[in-house]
């Protein structure tokens, strides 16, 4: 059998008492897309940060090729072949393509960037990457913002490739083009490593799977050996219902009414073009659409962190269209979560416990005589922890210091806390594994039982119409239907999605 291109052995990573990485052993022959799979916390992202020079391991040894090798630095992975395209893109948004890709790279006084432009463009269209070398980086939809990044490691001749969470931030039609692209570099003897929480797309799209839960390795497998159910059991090593039962909706009093919304994008170009809703209490109104149709300006007006030009918001037969955020959370309690965890949803370099109370830091128990309870700030950090099993030692770590998946339950416990009668989730179990996904669902639904309106807005379809009594299809910044959630098709809205009648 052919040797390894990539073999890890014994690899063991420590963060103080918490083993993150416990002497762990894995193959990935040359040529192959393998998958890593895992729980929010269980060390992929450890591991793969240790074989890409970020950190260095306590214990174990990595071998390229055969040969036994030390990967002291970022600097030295990419010396060794290997190239790391992270969940969160490291990209600078106020330069070019070809600014991105060289950056870093050829430190001379020189810097001809008409001909760089002309080398990346034959590489990008060798690849079948086609991206335009002058375009702006912040002007480009995420989906190319990831072709930049790719282009960034194969243009330091990277031929292991770590992706970690790849697809979480692309629309349906960009996965499967992202797909075409990996496959194409697999046949091109380029080595992947694949890190996701989506099993269909580790089914249909990788070659064999190795699964860690809490650090260690519990099994590596084939593809075609494997199911969705039995690798989601590898990974939380318990059954897991992949499919969501909810009862029947019962109609309650209207909670929200939005009536020809228009707003701006933050470009200030139209982007809301007369949205016109209403949500009951304990209903799900589910918002299913291609990213970037306004979905994600939708939810900030609802919420209050944008303006709008015309058109009422109304919550509880209140008119809120110009109240301010802290108006809508005091006095009629909304849950926002956001869509960007680590831009809106935190502040990164604060502990757990302070980010759990960013919304109440002003009032009983955590502020008496405008002094901060520390008692009363950590036992609710406890409880939190406990309750959506956040994977920390103690409140006390900063949210920088966790996984995604682990940082998206730290905004879920603090929007869910305190019954709100209106929760907006944008995006709510983006970067969560199947257990963690579950959990979410599951609290979610139990909000809605107990009366909460939920407008739930996701790019994942099928998510949608499991979770939704109602489905809008939002398009071009506009509810161009809302169908039953119980009748409704894949094809009838996808067909909705692009535009069809």
């Amino acid at each position: 059998m052919q040797s390894p291109y990539l073999r890890l052995e014994g690899i063991t990573k420590r963060f103080g008492s918490f083993v993150a990485n416990d002497s762990v052993n894995l193959e990935v022959h040359s040529g192959s897309i393998h998958a890593l799979l895992g729980e929010n916390g269980a060390g992929k992202t450890t591991l793969m940060n240790i074989l890409s020079g970020l950190y260095q391991p306590d214990a174990g040894q990595i071998y390229l090729k055969g040969q036994p090798v030390q990967i002291s630095s970022p600097n030295a992975a990419i010396q060794q072949g290997i190239g790391m395209i992270h969940q969160h893109f490291m990209l600078v948004p106020q330069l070019s393509v070809t600014e991105n890709i060289i950056l870093g790279m050829n430190a001379s006084l020189r810097l001809n960037l008409p001909q760089k432009a002309k080398e990346i463009d034959a590489m990008a269209k060798a690849y079948g990457l086609t991206i335009d070398p002058f375009a702006r980086v912040g002007d480009l939809p995420v989906g190319t913002q990831q072709r930049v990044e790719i282009l960034k490691a194969l243009y330091r001749q990277a031929r292991l490739l770590i992706l970690d969470e790849p697809t979480a931030v692309l629309t349906p039609l960009e996965v499967d083009s992202f797909f075409a692209v990996l496959r194409q570099l697999a046949t091109n003897q380029h080595t992947i490593i694949f890190i996701s929480h989506k099993l269909e797309e580790v089914l249909n799209l990788c070659d064999r799977v190795t699964v860690l839960r809490r650090g260690q390795v519990v099994a590596t497998t084939s593809t075609q050996a494997a199911t969705r159910q039995s690798l989601s059991k590898l990974m939380v090593g318990r059954e897991v219902l992949l499919q969501v039962n909810k009862p029947t909706h019962l109609a309650g009093n209207v909670v929200l009414e939005v009536q020809g919304l228009h707003g701006n994008d933050d470009r200030n170009l139209p982007i809301l073009k007369g949205v016109t809703f209403q949500l009951q209490a304990g209903e799900i109104l589910g918002v299913a659409g291609v990213d970037g149709n306004g979905q994600r300006e939708l939810a900030d007006a609802i919420a209050g962190l944008r303006p709008t030009t015309t058109g009422t918001i109304s919550l509880n037969g209140k008119d809120i269209t110009h109240w301010t955020p802290q108006q809508r959370v005091q006095q009629l309690k909304v849950g926002y979560i956001p869509e960007d965890r680590q831009k809106m949803g935190l502040v990164m370099r604060f502990s757990i416990a302070r980010n759990l109370i960013l919304k109440a830091f002003k009032f009983l128990p955590f502020c008496r005589r405008w002094l901060l309870q520390n008692t009363a700030i950590t036992a609710n950090a406890e409880q939190a922890i406990e309750t959506f099993d956040i994977r920390a030692t103690s409140g006390k770590l900063r949210v920088n210091q966790l996984s995604g998946g682990n940082q998206q339950k730290v905004v879920l416990a603090r929007e869910l806390s305190g019954e709100p009668g209106l929760i907006i989730a944008m995006q709510p179990t983006r970067g969560l594994d199947v257990g963690a996904t579950e959990y979410v669902q599951k609290a979610l639904l139990a909000e809605r039982e107990r009366g909460a309106a939920i407008l739930y807005i996701s790019t994942e379809l099928e998510e949608v119409m499991a979770m939704s009594d109602r489905i809008a299809v939002m398009y071009e910044g506009r509810f161009v239907d809302i169908l039953n959630a119980s009748t409704a098709t894949v094809e009838q809205i996808g067909l909705l999605m692009t535009g069809g009648a």
